[in-house]
């Protein structure tokens, strides 16, 4: 294991045409064959035309995710932080282009120069600036006959590094003037570029025209071909000096065409890099539409997605390289945010010799996180995993916790092989160092019933509290038992908060089903009810909301490279202290806003019950309905464990606050008795620390580790790859009973939903209801289909 060192890159280049010496320039072959042309002709055989790999992208949305049971009491609040928030301009006007068709007139003397004695000038002699003038001058807008105004695109002279670039160049007056160019000569020291496009006849020996020979019925008939005038010719002196345009003639009579053979998915990417990288979700669609009202061509959908999948490489890095540089990037993590701990594990090298080691897990816990975590004064934690979603796979884990506000506050993050009892372990392990948590720590944390994260945490903190959701315990009785009844008895057993009050309400449930009953008893009820919790959290949260709520905020990043999902993450967490500053700054009272709104509600409560002093510390409280509890002002502790368990004085607590401030000796602040979990101080000091933006790839540190980090083992899953989480049916549910409206909350309690029609009426769907027929009284059909069934059939 690796305990450091970690970073990659992102700067993938573009893979343009090599510098081939004796290879022509590759194209990609459009989807719809040029060969139908009867103007088309076959290359030279030193040209070479190699197709494109193509790669299957599917681009599937992922559903938010609802909760069927909701804790109203510990209701998760987070600010809104707009990960996508880019905007896409689309130029709206599209520059129209002038065809060029000579009829009958001699072409223009071509301009030919001798580039030996460019080379042999010294740069900034009278020479060269007189040569560069002239550059400039021939490169200046000219505006044509129709009124269009004309950039010169090459001139006699003119200097490419490499013929590459030349290439390049070429390619792109090809896109712009909308015509088929095809290379004749392409060598080591000499490029030649012709015009393939088709030019209208009208008389016979025009200029430009040649005669061919065509064979017809086994007879040669001679014919007249015209071709188009525009060509470039380039050369060298040596294969190390520099390409110089020596000829050219830019004059086209050919008519311009929508379909090129040099509008291929590597230069279509050049082209939309910018819209990619600023909106990296731009549908496909849009791309194609604004390619082709811009350069007035013809592109497939296929070829732009190849482009756009280019485009989206270079952008976001490649997955694979990316690995290479993950200890260059924790080098940087860990130099802008002091007391940032960041480990690689690795897998087992059988070869100590070996140069590259294969990446296994990485483990991030940001310093100012840390610190702003413990300023919280919250022992609550939850864990949760989401999975990867690029080619290799893999599993987020996360420990978030609960800030002054009830909004969520992320510690730590990292990224494992799988959701095991391995992996979980390790990641408890980091953690625990971080937070200085030894074996006897009785630390609290919640989280679904996932058997390998309940083994790591028995093993690594065996003493610690450990919570279950009730979402997802809900979520297995629902295997068995549907019903909405047992949702709802099942909320109040873990809602109690004594436990005489929990053994009445689990024999009312054994009563209504003694089997579902014992099932739930097979858990203990000290990792999912609330009269069995302790008062170390400060929070009697039943539901782990907050993982559920960071996963969501992060889904966009999990399709990403290596490093490109950990910076995502890093920059929602930066993102998000300046969103909560905000927050606060609005924020009125010594308490936070959450705090400050549950305690109005309980005041208001409070005014209905009736305190006695019993000349000591205690507190009769009694209510309406037999409602009477023994409230302690010294312990700050009441018979109902409500106080106890969130640290936010209870309608009893509160009752007995307003009759010990009838006594005039007494200076009563009903502020002091709250825990200062809940201050305003407390929540501002927790994001006082703020966590550092980073510098960009090339100005990283390199690591000195001999050997170099190679991406985890590919593993092809079966079928198709699919981006969806799966959720329950309860989900599903909830879903369909947050849409409907009106009636449509007690038709999702009685298992159905409401469905708008087209006139605005709203009607009760029979989904999930039980059907009596009416010639049995037997459930599960009609009468229309009864076979006379008789008898009782048994509850289901």
């Amino acid at each position: 294991m690796e305990n450091l060192i970690g970073s990659d890159d992102d700067n993938a280049e573009y893979e343009g045409d090599g510098e081939s010496e004796e290879g022509n320039q590759e194209y990609e072959e459009d989807d719809e064959s040029q060969e139908s042309d009867p103007n088309f002709e076959e290359y030279d055989e030193s040209e070479n035309s190699d197709p494109e790999y193509e790669e299957d992208e599917r681009q599937i949305e992922d559903e938010d995710h609802m909760d069927d049971i909701m804790d109203v009491d510990n209701n998760i609040q987070d600010v809104d932080v707009d990960m996508g928030d880019f905007t896409l301009n689309v130029e709206s006007d599209v520059e129209g282009s002038c065809i060029n068709v000579v009829h009958g007139h001699e072409p223009e003397d071509m301009e030919v120069i001798n580039n030996e004695e460019f080379e042999s000038l010294d740069e900034g002699s009278d020479q060269d600036r007189e040569r560069r003038a002239l550059i400039k001058n021939l490169r200046k807008e000219k505006r044509c006959s129709l009124g269009v105004v004309h950039k010169q695109s090459f001139s006699v002279g003119d200097k490419f590094n490499s013929k590459k670039e030349l290439k390049e160049a070429i390619d792109l007056h090809a896109l712009e003037s909308r015509r088929n160019l095809f290379f004749k000569k392409n060598d080591n020291v000499r490029l030649r570029a012709q015009c393939r496009g088709v030019v209208p006849v009208t008389n016979k020996g025009q200029v430009g025209s040649q005669a061919t020979t065509s064979k017809r019925k086994g007879k040669e008939l001679k014919t007249q071909k015209v071709t188009c005038g525009w060509y470039i010719h380039a050369s060298r002196s040596n294969p190390e000096s520099d390409w110089f345009i020596r000829t050219l003639n830019q004059t086209h009579t050919c008519l311009q065409t929508r379909k090129l053979r040099a509008c291929t998915a590597s230069l279509i990417s050049k082209k939309i890099f910018d819209q990619v990288e600023a909106n990296p979700d731009i549908p496909l669609r849009a791309i194609q539409d604004h390619f082709q009202k811009t350069y007035q061509v013809g592109v497939s959908m296929d070829k732009v997605f190849r482009a756009k999948d280019k485009a989206r490489k270079h952008v976001t890095g490649d997955y694979t390289k990316q690995y290479e540089l993950l200890r260059d990037y924790v080098l940087e993590l860990q130099a802008t945010n002091p007391d940032t701990t960041v480990k690689i594990d690795v897998c087992s090298e059988p070869n100590p010799d070996s140069p590259t080691r294969q990446f296994r897990r990485i483990y991030v816990c940001l310093g100012p996180l840390k610190k702003g975590f413990k300023a919280c004064l919250r022992d609550l934690l939850g864990f949760d995993g989401a999975f990867m979603k690029g080619p290799f796979p893999g599993q987020v884990l996360s420990a978030v916790g609960l800030d002054s506000n009830n909004g969520i506050y992320p510690l730590a993050y990292g990224i494992v092989e799988s959701e095991n009892t391995e992996s979980w372990k390790w990641f408890l392990d980091n953690l625990g160092d971080d937070l200085d948590l030894g074996r006897n720590s009785n630390f609290t944390f919640i989280s679904d019933r996932q058997k390998g994260l309940h083994t790591a945490v028995e093993q690594i903190f065996p003493n610690a509290e450990h919570r279950y959701c009730i979402r997802h315990i809900h979520d297995n009785m629902r295997k068995r038992w549907r019903q909405t009844e047992y949702r709802d008895h099942l909320w109040r057993c873990a809602s109690a908060t004594t436990i005489p009050e929990f053994e009445h309400l689990m024999k009312e449930f054994s009563q209504y089903d003694k089997e579902a009953c014992e099932w739930l008893k097979q858990i203990p009820p000290k990792h999912w009810a609330r009269s069995h919790f302790s008062g170390r959290a400060v929070s009697d949260v039943l539901i782990s909301n907050m993982c559920e709520v960071f996963n969501g905020k992060i889904e966009k990043g999990r399709d990403k490279p290596v490093i490109g999902c950990l910076e995502f993450i890093r920059e929602y967490l930066m993102k998000r202290i300046c969103n909560v500053m905000k927050e606060m700054k609005k924020a009125k009272g010594p308490l936070t806003p959450t705090a400050t709104d549950i305690l109005a509600a309980r005041k208001t409560v409070a005014s209905q019950y009736i305190a006695r002093w019993n000349g000591g510390d205690k507190y009769q409280v009694t209510g309406a309905l037999q409602d009477q509890h023994v409230v302690d002002v010294r312990n700050k502790t009441c018979t109902c464990r409500k106080w106890e368990l969130i640290g936010i004085p209870c309608r009893h607590a509160i009752a007995t606050l307003n009759e010990m401030s009838k006594d005039p000796e007494a200076e009563l602040d009903i502020y002091k008795w709250v825990h200062k979990v809940y201050f305003l101080e407390t929540w501002k000091k927790a994001y006082s620390f703020k966590v550092e933006p980073i510098k960009g790839r090339s100005m990283w540190p390199k690591s000195e580790c001999p050997t170099k980090l190679i991406p985890p083992p590919h593993r092809t899953q079966v079928g198709r790859p699919k981006k969806k989480r799966r959720q329950s049916e309860g989900e599903r549910l909830s879903k369909k009973q947050k849409a409907s409206q009106g009636d449509g909350v007690n038709a999702a309690q009685e298992g159905g939903s409401q469905k708008p029609t087209n006139d605005g009426v709203q009607k009760l769907s029979r989904k999930h209801i039980s059907v009596t027929c009416s010639k049995c009284k037997n459930k599960g059909h009609n009468s229309r289909t009864c076979k006379g069934q008789g008898g009782n059939q048994s509850k289901k």
